[in-house]
């Protein structure tokens, strides 16, 4: 199968305007997440409608196309990009990945895992994406945490900037011992025509009050196909986000070094 990483970056952005090029020890956020891909992926591209972020793409020698700045969704900037580069490149491409351009320490397993789920090629998928146990009691009841539950063959039921389940009979302060929970990453892979319908479907109730787009997916009957990582998604929301990405890179550069016997 063909895949197609493609990294949608805006340079707006309410609480981070500008964040795709901050400086994270020595190199833009934007190049430190094409490179982590790139060790998954043997074509990614960066999709933006900046002339600031397409030109530090081409300074590092990276792929960048640029895209409408309609687009309401990296999901519809996905959709556009692809249309494009398959355009361009005069090939087909049987499966896109959405990767979060705001995820520096994106583990490249992760996006094996999104790539395993169409590895049969039975046409059996439609999207796939992938979550995390639940680490800490707090996330339970952190909106910004999207849950997510899903059926016995890992298809997703659900997704919810609530608790889901609800633990019926069980103090809130007992649950997160009482059951495992999952939190969405927010990573997605789609197959090429999916891609394309999803992005003409209509906005639906559950997308509207949850504000989560992969709802309307479900809404419409598609199947969204959910893979456990032990690998934690770090996105950068805030400037206080970059703070905590330092100190997980020192913290990983100190342990890579004991790893080697370097001092």
């Amino acid at each position: 199968m063909r895949f197609l990483g493609v990294i949608p970056a805006r340079y707006a952005s309410t609480r981070f305007p500008g964040k795709p090029l901050v400086d994270i020890a020595g190199r833009p956020m934007i190049q430190r997440v094409y490179e982590r891909a790139s060790e998954a992926l043997e074509e990614v591209w960066v999709a933006t409608d900046d002339a600031r972020i397409e030109e530090t793409v081409r300074s590092f020698g990276g792929n960048v196309i640029m895209t409408s700045a309609a687009c309401p969704s990296g999901t519809d900037r996905c959709k556009e990009a692809a249309e494009k580069i398959s355009a361009l490149s005069n090939r087909a491409y049987d499966v896109v990945i959405n990767i979060q351009g705001d995820e520096p320490l994106l583990h490249p397993e992760m996006i094996e895992k999104l790539k395993g789920c169409f590895s049969s090629d039975d046409g059996g998928t439609d999207i796939a994406t992938l979550a995390n146990p639940v680490a800490r009691p707090e996330e339970i009841f952190n909106p910004n945490e999207v849950k997510v539950v899903f059926d016995r063959r890992g298809h997703a039921l659900y997704f919810s900037r609530s608790p889901v389940p609800y633990v019926m009979d069980v103090e809130q302060s007992g649950w997160f011992a009482h059951h495992t929970f999952y939190k969405h990453v927010g990573v997605y892979a789609y197959r090429t025509d999916v891609l394309r319908k999803i992005t003409e479907l209509a906005a639906s109730p559950l997308e509207a009050v949850e504000r989560l787009e992969q709802n309307r997916w479900l809404e419409n009957g598609y199947k969204i196909r959910v893979e456990i990582t032990n690998h934690e998604s770090v996105p950068v929301d805030t400037p206080e986000d970059l703070e905590r990405i330092q100190r997980l890179l020192d913290r990983s550069t100190l342990s890579a070094e004991g790893r080697t016997g370097k001092t």
